[in-house]
């Protein structure tokens, strides 16, 4: 039997084509999802490698809770589990540890820099949009390949991926934006590190240029989440893993007890920050795989139509096998044969496919400035998983039919007897049952939603349900029962499908429509399953579309009927530098300037929150606040707390409650600056001492020369310490705050459901106000100036720092809608393949029909049938098949968008937009499919002599 499969294989192989495809396609996913992940994987281990390449990193030796820790900007330690903050004074006393070559604290900062490129433009880096300061100087792994290194903040050295995006070379001079404002630098040096570093500008730095700015980030000096250590065992070369144990052992050893410090291998710290990486990056996969599921769902349908087609033309075959004695199980082993070959054929080429599209990938990303260099060869892993994944598919889509083939009687078979098609009730009753699941979830969902931390129903089995799913899995659950349920009720749709759908073209075209119309209805399964793999895809795209559409509708009522203020001004690296908000407040004709900042490291009776230090101008100048309890205006300026509704439902809090508010400030610690200062005295005095000292014995032995350029070496050492820059010798700590203050409104604006608001007074007393950075400012004109001239005066302050966008009202919408569009445009594309399987889908269908009438059509063609109305019935069929999958993801798409709507209504998409023009579109490009699946199986149909195709049962 095995023999029978395979010439069966080979005799149909020409039907298997558009199967194979449909198998290669979802293979090419699943394949892809994973050659993808382990790129991403091997890139984040190679820059690990390169970009933490230290052999031991001294850490804090305690965990701390989310917003307990600082904010340097370290990049040793970025990614990783948060510690306390340790004291850099163990700096020296590390480097006195046999087996130290070096020691320092914090080499990179990142998002505080803004490069312009030859252009005079601002330099993005690539689809990171991120750009780090290093000390190159410092960094075992950057290699210096042009001039030198940088010796002040007026010069630079970059990276040679900078240097291809900004287009400056080795003595150009060009602008660096500092936090404090740009200024301008020289390009001094080219460097280049061993891995890419996926689209990040690095800009080298002086190391005490990048210590200032990490100090200026996180508002305190003396402080450092790690000191890194490179150890001198191999020459400069890195250490093996026990030689960094070793000489983490010997520097713990040689920690103070009280330092709260442990070292540990760099190794260890690779590994940590690798893993946490990784994770962050976990959720591609998944989204990869979920179009995979799609793919492979929607060619199911194809790969069943195929294998009915094969069975019923072999099915004569079939029995005669039968009658000679073959049992029905190896008539079963005959098409799963065909099965298997065809998944191994489709799997194959999905695995290609798979490599070849995460290539593709990775060359588009070089191009668009993130370049990648971790390896996308699939492993002998992933190649398995595809293999099994394309077989497991053909075969469960070729079980039915086989299971036909081996069930038909003989005698049946021979005669090609067609038994009727079973009732399709049963299956539409229990395709209810699962809708209603379905929709009773998404209920459920939607109240949980609505209810905010109340309870979604009046029944307490239905509430700790509801508790333990929440809205992700109550929605999940919903939109896959319902999606089950409406393919289940499909066959029973088709009637009244064709009927509802096909009047219009049997008034048009009454021949050719009424004919398409009655065929429709001959296999209602096949009919509604080939609808189904459109369906599918049509519906998540349809849910896309309403989403979008509320998101951008919630941000426009948002600024049309809320924002009062004239402009919005925000940064494209997060921060807005001081300089810009005087610039532009110093404007004649600005009203007023409303600065919203970011408190970090603030909790409220113990609980961390989303808080804002306002101006009282938010709401009398930017915002009409939406005040369920209190006056919001008033409670700002008395200095009480603005709460939103949703934050003070989910605390228990009511209006007039006090909060206690902790924080933490960055004050100067006078007596460990004062011993700070004294040891630095006696460290020169020592120094010019000794130096003095060797002047003096070089003097008395003759050497008039060498004591000179010793005295001299001695004057320098003072002079350098004259001009020492106090603020290196100044050290801090934390300081605990604490304030208790009253609740004096609510607010239900979307923007500020979950945050809490307080005056610029209060917020500077619990933290300092270097860390609350300003992401936003809000510019309101005077009465009755111009408002349209305003702009560029606004602009002549922000121009100077490049990375500042000022938007009125309409450009601040569509740039919040462009967002919306750009992460939708990915999602279609990938969506756009389930469609073409779908088309796919209708063609085998299609032929399938064509086959199973070909007598018929001959029939017609010899009584006087054109042939231009027997392409139109087979165009309106495949239309009105087309149609009707894309109506049921219409309304099933549109159904989920609504809920999805609802459910997240007070997270603030607020407003329901279903794109009434868009849903247009997609039911005309339907129709569009629909003749365009047409063609191949008409073309075959016609190409049949009259008399071959009336003989031919």
């Amino acid at each position: 039997m095995i023999r029978v499969g395979l010439r069966d294989a080979r005799a149909h192989f020409s039907r298997f084509l558009l199967s194979i495809v449909a198998i290669a396609l979802g293979v090419s996913f699943v394949v892809g999802s994973f050659c993808f992940r382990e790129m991403l994987n091997n890139q984040v281990d190679e820059m690990m490698a390169t970009n933490a390449d230290h052999d031991v990193y001294v850490r804090g030796t305690e965990k701390q809770q989310d917003g307990d820790q600082g904010s340097s900007d370290s990049g040793s330690s970025s990614g990783t589990t948060a510690y306390n903050d340790i004291d850099t004074s163990l700096v020296s006393v590390i480097g006195k540890v046999k087996g130290v070559d070096s020691v320092s604290t914090d080499i990179s900062i990142s998002g505080r820099l803004t490069l312009v490129g030859k252009d005079g433009n601002a330099v993005s880096g690539g689809m990171s949009g991120s750009t780090t300061g290093v000390d190159g100087k410092a960094w075992r792994s950057a290699r210096l390949d042009e001039g030198r290194w940088p010796k002040n903040r007026h010069e630079v050295a970059l990276h040679s991926f900078a240097v291809e995006q900004s287009g400056l070379h080795v003595g150009d001079t060009t602008k660096l934006v500092y936090p404090s404002g740009p200024e301008d630098v020289k390009v001094v040096g080219v460097f280049s590190t061993e891995s890419s570093q996926a689209g990040a500008l690095l800009i080298g730095l002086p190391g005490s240029v990048v210590k200032d700015l990490c100090e200026q980030s996180s508002g305190q000096s003396g402080r450092t989440q790690t000191i890194n250590v490179y150890g001198s065992a191999n020459g400069g070369s890195p250490l093996d893993a026990d030689q960094q144990r070793e000489l983490a052992d010997r520097i713990d050893k040689a920690l103070p007890a009280s330092a709260k410090a442990h070292a540990i291998t760099g190794d260890q710290m690779r590994d940590e920050s690798s893993k946490s990486n990784k994770e962050m990056l976990g959720f591609i996969q998944p989204l990869i795989l979920i179009f995979a599921v799609i793919a492979l769902f929607v060619g199911s349908f194809i790969i069943a139509n195929t294998f009915s087609m094969i069975v019923r033309e072999s099915m004569r075959g079939y029995a005669l096998l039968r009658s000679i004695g073959a049992s029905g199980g190896q008539v079963f082993l005959t098409v799963i044969i065909q099965a298997l070959l065809l998944g191994l054929a489709g799997s194959v080429a999905g695995i290609a496919l798979g490599w070849g599209m995460v290539k593709a990938i990775a060359t588009l990303l070089a191009r668009i400035g993130m370049p990648l260099t971790g390896s996308v060869a699939p492993t002998p892993n992933d190649m398995l998983v595809g293999l099994l994944v394309g077989v497991a598919v053909a075969v469960i889509g070729a079980a039915l039919p086989a299971r036909r083939a081996a069930m038909a009687p003989p005698i049946q078979a021979m005669n090609e007897t067609v038994n009727p098609e079973p009732s399709v009730v049963p299956r539409a009753v229990a395709g209810t049952v699962v809708t209603l699941i379905g929709a009773a979830s998404w209920v459920l969902c939607w109240r949980i939603g609505a209810s905010g931390s109340g309870d979604p129903t009046p029944f307490a089995p239905v509430n700790a349900l509801a508790k333990m799913l929440g809205t992700g899995w109550t929605l999940g659950i919903g939109a896959a029962c319902v999606v089950i349920g409406v393919i289940m009720i499909g066959p029973a749709l088709v009637n009244a499908a064709s009927v509802l759908l096909g009047w219009l073209p049997s008034l048009l075209f009454p021949v050719a429509g009424r004919l398409a119309m009655r065929n429709l209805s001959r296999q209602k399964r096949r009919t509604s399953n080939t609808a189904a793999a459109l369906f599918v895809g049509v519906a998540i795209v349809s849910c896309l579309g309403v989403v979008a559409s509320s998101v951008n509708a919630s941000v426009a009522g948002l600024i049309d009927n809320e924002l009062r203020t004239d402009y919005i001004v925000y940064s494209n690296n997060g921060r807005i530098p001081d300089k810009a908000v005087a610039g532009i407040t110093s404007i004649k004709d600005v009203k007023s300037v409303s600065v919203s900042r970011m408190m970090p490291s603030v909790k409220f009776d113990g609980k961390s929150a989303m808080a804002f230090a306002e101006q009282p101008t938010v709401f009398s100048d930017v915002m009409d606040p939406t005040s369920t309890q209190g006056d919001a205006d008033k409670a700002l300026r008395a200095g009480e707390l603005v709460v939103g509704e949703k934050l003070m439902e989910d605390r228990g809090w009511k209006l007039g409650d006090k909060v206690t508010i902790t924080g933490k400030r960055v004050v100067v610690d006078k007596d460990a600056t004062a011993k700070a200062q004294a040891d630095y005295q006696a460290k020169v005095q020592s120094n010019a001492q000794a130096l003095q000292a060797e002047a003096q014995a070089l003097l008395a032995q003759g050497d008039v020369a060498g004591a000179k350029a010793k005295g001299d070496e001695a004057q320098k050492v003072v002079d350098d310490a004259r001009n020492v820059d106090p603020s290196t010798l100044i050290t801090t700590r934390e300081e605990p705050t604490k304030a208790v203050k009253r609740i004096g409104a609510v607010i239900s604006n979307s923007i500020y459901r979950t945050m809490v608001l307080m005056n610029d007074e209060q917020a500077e007393k619990l933290t300092n106000k270097e860390a609350m950075f300003t992401i936003m400012l809000f510019v309101t004109a005077r009465k009755g100036s111009d408002v349209d001239g305003l702009r560029a005066k606004i602009l002549k302050q922000t121009k100077p720092y490049y990375v500042l966008s000022v938007k009125n009202h309409d450009e601040y919408k569509s740039a919040v809608s462009s967002l919306v569009d750009q992460m939708l445009i990915v999602l279609y594309a990938l969506l756009a393949l389930s469609i073409v399987i779908a088309i796919f889908g209708i063609v085998n269908t299609l032929s399938l029909s064509v086959s199973e009438r070909t007598r018929e059509i001959g029939l017609l063609r010899a009584i006087g049938t054109s042939k231009a109305t027997i392409r139109g019935m087979l165009a309106i069929e495949a239309a009105l098949i087309s149609v009707l999958g894309t109506v049921l993801g219409l309304v099933t798409g549109t159904a989920a968008g609504v809920v999805i709507q609802q459910t997240y209504r007070s997270s603030g998409m607020e407003h329901l937009a279903i794109p009434w023009g868009q849903l247009g579109v997609f039911l005309l490009l339907s129709i569009g499919i629909g003749v365009l699946a047409s063609l191949p199986p008409a073309r075959r149909a016609l190409k049949a002599p009259v008399l071959d195709a009336v003989a031919s049962e």
